[in-house]
């Protein structure tokens, strides 16, 4: 019988901005020479986890997916396709990294190649899932291509491991607060896909204790001044762009019964309370000016988002965002230099 469903459009990726997910290179000889003597015991054993592999049954598509979805329509479904691009695009820029750090490390440092292939592993698998998703709604990301024609940035390994840490630990706190919220109000699950989230943000969470066990195998990222300010840095820039995006999308927030604002702090504190077991220091999330802040930058980003999509000449359009960019790069700076939280101190009442 010759199958006659009509091929799912290949979807062109959204333009490349500060805020969209990126692919990352590093220091391959750096990330080598790792000594990972300080927590060679917690990284065999999370190896030991790896290996077991709880999740490779949980991400097949069973027969609630065979279905049209054509009712999920105008804003709504653009919101949503948007969710699963983004998503889809950092879950294989993951794996891209993952895999060619276990390529490079093979025959350098047997422990890190192995573990870094098995995320590699799990991180396709999230990929492919939210592709497959996005068939769902007849579009289709071509990932060897976005693979050829994606801008690649240069981090060095120690920022690698401030920023996948917190990429994954975020990811985590995402995914567990939206399945929570849907346990509660399953009518406002309009798709699938929630129903995996939970057992799939296991996945983000296994892979951030791999990365806080790497960051605390390297006394210099948190034990002096500058890692003090580095940790500042890292989760002020993640906690920025979480909040400017999702209320860049709080539509697709929306449609799921959740408020964009309290959404975004919700994960915010928490991923800043689970930062406080790996980095020394916190950001005051409970200080008055912290999540105002952080809200005035996302109006000023809906502006320039605003601009960006005029018909003004691009010579207008920079003078119109310029005041705005400037704005928010002094609340951030504002907020960065509010006085953090000694997570040293208390390490052992961090839960």
């Amino acid at each position: 019988m010759v199958n006659t469903l009509p091929k799912p459009e290949i979807k062109t990726p959204s333009k490349e901005t500060v805020l969209t997910p990126r692919f990352y290179t590093t220091d391959f000889e750096t990330a080598a020479n790792l000594d990972l003597s300080a927590q060679e015991t917690e990284l065999k054993a999370m190896l030991a986890e790896m290996r077991t592999d709880y999740n490779r049954h949980h991400f097949v598509r069973d027969e609630v997916f065979n279905q049209s979805w054509e009712h999920i329509e105008g804003e709504a479904r653009q919101a949503f396709i948007e969710y699963l691009e983004r998503s889809c695009i950092s879950e294989f820029s993951g794996f891209l990294l993952f895999k060619e750090l276990s390529r490079k490390l093979k025959n350098r440092s047997p422990l890190l190649a192995e573990i870094f292939q098995l995320m590699a592993r799990d991180e396709a698998r999230h990929a492919g899932f939210l592709n497959k998703a996005m068939g769902d709604f007849k579009l289709s990301l071509d990932l060897g291509n976005v693979t050829k024609t994606r801008t690649y940035t240069f981090f060095p390994i120690e920022w690698v491991l401030y920023t996948v840490y917190l990429s994954e630990k975020i990811g985590y706190w995402r995914y567990i607060i939206i399945y929570r919220h849907l346990e509660k109000h399953p009518e406002n699950e309009f798709y699938p896909i929630f129903q995996y989230f939970e057992s799939w943000c296991q996945d983000e969470n296994r892979h951030g204790d791999i990365f806080k066990a790497l960051l605390r195998s390297q006394p210099q990222l948190w034990n002096n001044w500058k890692a003090r300010l580095w940790s500042r840095f890292f989760l002020l820039s993640v906690f920025a762009t979480h909040t400017l995006t999702v209320h860049e999308r709080a539509g697709f927030y929306t449609s799921l019964g959740l408020d964009a604002t309290e959404f975004d702090r919700e994960v915010v504190r928490n991923t800043n309370e689970t930062a406080g077991r790996a980095f020394p220091v916190m950001l005051n999330t409970e200080h008055p000016k912290f999540f105002p802040r952080l809200q005035r930058c996302a109006g000023y980003n809906m502006k320039i988002a605003e601009i960006e999509s005029s018909s003004v000449p691009k010579v207008v359009k920079l003078i119109r965002k310029l005041p705005l960019i400037a704005a928010i790069v002094w609340n951030l700076l504002l907020v960065y230099l509010i006085k953090p939280v000694d997570a040293e101190v208390l390490r052992e009442t961090v839960r």
